[in-house]
Formats: C-alpha cells, sequence, structure tokens
C-alpha cells in the first residue's frame, strides 16, 4: 500500500493566473520533510478553511520538488471550496492529505509518448512530464485551452519535452480543439491524457484507431479520496472501481466508453 501523510502546508505563493486559475505554491509548514514518494499523476485532498463542509477538495499534483518538498497546485475556481482556495493568502495553512491515487505508468527509456491535456487537465501532465523526461522517454505535450490566456505555465512544459498548442480561437498554436492538432497525426508509443471527458474520449478513439497504448485520468466526483465515500465509483470492466484509490488513471481497455 502506498504511504498516505496528513500535513500542514504554508502558502508561499498565490499567482493568479487569470479570473479562474490559480497556482498554489506550498510548503510543509513546519520543515519537516515528508519521506513520500509521489507518483506522476497523483493527487492531493484539501481541507477547505472555515468551510461549512467537512469534505475536502481533490487537486491534482501539477509538480512536485522533492528537495524542499514543493508542491505546485493548479486550481480552477469551480465552487464554492475552490473559490476559497483561489483567495487564499500568501502565509496561510493548509492541511492536506497526499500523495492519494494511482498514477500514470512509467514508460521505458526512448519511448515516445504524448502527454495531452486540457482546462485543468493540463495540470498534471507537468510533473509527469518532468519524470518521464528524466527516465529517458521521449516527450511530447499537447496543450488545449480556449484562448492563449487559459495556457499556463508554458516555459515550465517546454523544459521536459517538445510543446504542442491548439486553442479554440487560434490566439496561440494551432486554431481549433485539441483533438484536430497535427500532433495527432505522429506515431507514439503511449498517450496520456488528462481533461473534458468528451476530449479524453476522442484521443482515446484515436488512440485506438491507431493501435496506442492510452491512459487517461479520470475527474469523477471524489469526496473522501481514500474509498470510503463511494462517489466517485466508475463502471470498467473488472467491475466497479473507486477512481481515488484504484485510479484517477486507468488504461482504456479497462472502461467500459463507447468509441
Amino acid at each position: 500500500m502506498r504511504k498516505k501523510i496528513i500535513r500542514d502546508f504554508k502558502v508561499c505563493e498565490n499567482l493568479k493566473l487569470n479570473d479562474s486559475f490559480s497556482l498554489l505554491i506550498l510548503r510543509p509548514a513546519t520543515g519537516e520533510k515528508l519521506n513520500v514518494t509521489v507518483e506522476p499523476g497523483q493527487f492531493v485532498q484539501i481541507k477547505i478553511p472555515e468551510s461549512v463542509t467537512t469534505l475536502r477538495r481533490p487537486i491534482s499534483i501539477c509538480n512536485y520538488i522533492e528537495d524542499n518538498d514543493e508542491l505546485w497546485l493548479l486550481v480552477r475556481k469551480a465552487g464554492k471550496g475552490t473559490e476559497v482556495l483561489c483567495g487564499i493568502r500568501e502565509g496561510a495553512v493548509l492541511n492536506l492529505i497526499l500523495p492519494l491515487g494511482t498514477g500514470f505508468k512509467l514508460p521505458q527509456s526512448g519511448e515516445k509518448i504524448l502527454l495531452a491535456g486540457g482546462g485543468a487537465g493540463m495540470a498534471p501532465l507537468l510533473y509527469s512530464g518532468k519524470i518521464f523526461n528524466a527516465h529517458g522517454a521521449n516527450v511530447s505535450f499537447l496543450l488545449g485551452a480556449r484562448t492563449a490566456n487559459d495556457i499556463f505555465l508554458l516555459e515550465e512544459y517546454k523544459k521536459y519535452g517538445n510543446t504542442n498548442i491548439s486553442t479554440e480561437n487560434g490566439s496561440l498554436g494551432e486554431a481549433g480543439l485539441i483533438t484536430f492538432n497535427s500532433v495527432l497525426k505522429e506515431d507514439f508509443d503511449m498517450v496520456y491524457c488528462c481533461g473534458p471527458l468528451p476530449m479524453m474520449k476522442a484521443i482515446a478513439k484515436i488512440c485506438k484507431t491507431r493501435a496506442i497504448e492510452c491512459e487517461v485520468s479520470l475527474e469523477n466526483t471524489m469526496g473522501c479520496g481514500i474509498g470510503a465515500c463511494l462517489c466517485c465509483v466508475e463502471k470498467t470492466t473488472q467491475g466497479n472501481k473507486c477512481v481515488c484509490t484504484e485510479g484517477p488513471v486507468f488504461n482504456v481497455n479497462q472502461l467500459t466508453w463507447e468509441i
């Protein structure tokens, strides 16, 4: 069983990226080492300060810097809980459970891989690409959004692989939906995907047609993050599975999607 911890983190920076997204940069409040292994594609559960609900919010790990246990969390304002997080002041303390979930499969050295994400689904791809690049994979990214203003941390992605972009209005990269980006015509050994469900299904269909292995990170509603509340259950070819513990990453062949 993977080691999980509950720890207080200090908000070192809250970077407002646009009206909907903030990047929280956190470090352990006490300075004590975490001594955990963070896998690409894992997430945290955050307790919302002064919240009327006891339910934590799941947030993908965007980046993890082991030397000082620094966590980057890309938060999208989607409700009252995430609105509080986007407005959190620097110096505040947040309580996290981490690292949670089953992450992406580690590619082999020399394999050509694509990490594709849209909207908040771009978040887990940065740390994944960093780890995969360090293991010798040939990494490419495909990032999709409505406008150039919705593409974040571009220079960080470029550190670890060839970075391709689609914006719906054509303000950056190729114009149109991410699923029509020309990089999808290339041959890959593996495709990893996170984002809106229709986008993931479309990319999974492309991979299935071309016999490319594909993993997706699901964004089902998660209440507890430890498999107790059962609100994130996904039907699979092996029966119902909790996305928070047996996912969020699944090989598309495990899912019952009609694609």
